[in-house]
């Protein structure tokens, strides 16, 4: 079954090879991308996104311009040692774009388009999905299902020892975005994506792949990850690979993806201090649970699986612009 994704995106190097999979994955069809701060700017976010509707040939899909602040007020950091200067690792985009697309309205227009037939994806900073629970409260109700990139509850933060770095940008986002959330959020947190690893010798192959096909699309995929994996190494030597935690938040919404969920209790902590931007959740085997609201939580999912899947779309060469 095909679904209708609209991704919010603050377009780093797993953000990319998310939406590269999204080319090549017969199952999900692009309708609409945000283009947010986050790991990069909002006038890079927008730039890349024309950069790889360039590559692709695809310009049908819409692109909207997301926040350019978190609601925390605090100016955003960047993460050019993860991502690279410009998001594509050690690609330079030749482009440059002026206009940063203020036209974040359109997408009450596109989810009225597909009522109840899109599902969001958000895999950067939550400050435009809280944008949209603030201004289309009753448009949001048709969207299908959520699924959110973000968090740690039983691991350690990438960003501090207990925040990740999606909540941690802006936790006041990610805070109304669990309080007002129209429905349960489907939320994957570092204690799965850490283990959603592409190893080196799969990144060669799936390069092997792209030359003798001539792909201008997964051509981009080894430098991006190369640099990627080069970070993660410098900061864990005995890492295998490169945690693509985006393109494990895309798989997780088709129809074979094998993620196991639990239904908890959740919060974000804003206050500041030590603990700003942490995710907790009130998993205790007890009826009397803390009153907070209750979403999905992603704790385990089948390695080999997803493996599987990633792979076999990557090298899908029948969907075409």
């Amino acid at each position: 079954m095909v679904k209708n994704v609209l991704f919010f995106s603050d377009f780093g190097v797993d953000d990319n090879v998310a939406i590269i999979y999204s080319y090549f994955d017969e199952e999900i069809n692009l309708v609409g991308v945000v283009a947010d701060y986050g790991n990069v700017s909002k006038q890079d976010a927008v730039r890349n996104a024309a950069y790889i509707q360039q590559i692709t040939g695809i310009k049908d899909i819409p692109v909207f311009g997301g926040a350019e602040l978190p609601l925390t007020g605090e100016s955003p950091q960047f993460y050019p040692e993860v991502h690279g200067l410009e998001g594509f690792g050690p690609i330079i985009p030749n482009m440059e774009i002026t206009d940063l697309f203020e036209n974040f309205e359109g997408i009450k227009t596109l989810i009225e388009k597909f009522k109840n037939d899109i599902i969001i994806v958000n895999v950067g900073r939550l400050s435009s999905l809280a944008t949209a629970f603030i201004l289309f409260p009753t448009t949001m109700k048709h969207v299908k299902e959520f699924y959110i990139m973000g968090g740690a509850y039983s691991t350690p933060g990438n960003v501090t020892p207990v925040a990740e770095a999606n909540f941690y940008g802006d936790p006041y986002a990610a805070n109304i975005v669990i309080n007002f959330a129209p429905k349960k959020l489907h939320i994957i947190p570092l204690d799965v994506t850490n283990s959603a690893i592409i190893t080196p010798a799969l990144v060669d192959k799936l390069n092997n792949h792209y030359v003798a096909t001539n792909s201008a699309v997964g051509l981009l995929v080894k430098p991006m990850v190369d640099y990627y994996y080069k970070f993660y190494k410098s900061l864990n030597p005995k890492i295998s690979g490169s945690p693509l935690h985006d393109v494990l938040t895309l798989w997780a919404v088709t129809e074979n993806a094998n993620i196991s969920y639990v239904e908890a209790p959740t919060k974000i902590i804003v206050n500041t201090g030590s603990a700003f931007g942490q995710s907790i959740a009130d998993f205790r085997e007890t009826t009397t649970k803390v009153n907070w609201p209750i979403h999905k939580i992603s704790l385990s999912f089948d390695y080999q699986s997803f493996i599987h899947d990633f792979y076999k779309s990557m090298i899908n060469n029948q969907k075409t612009p």
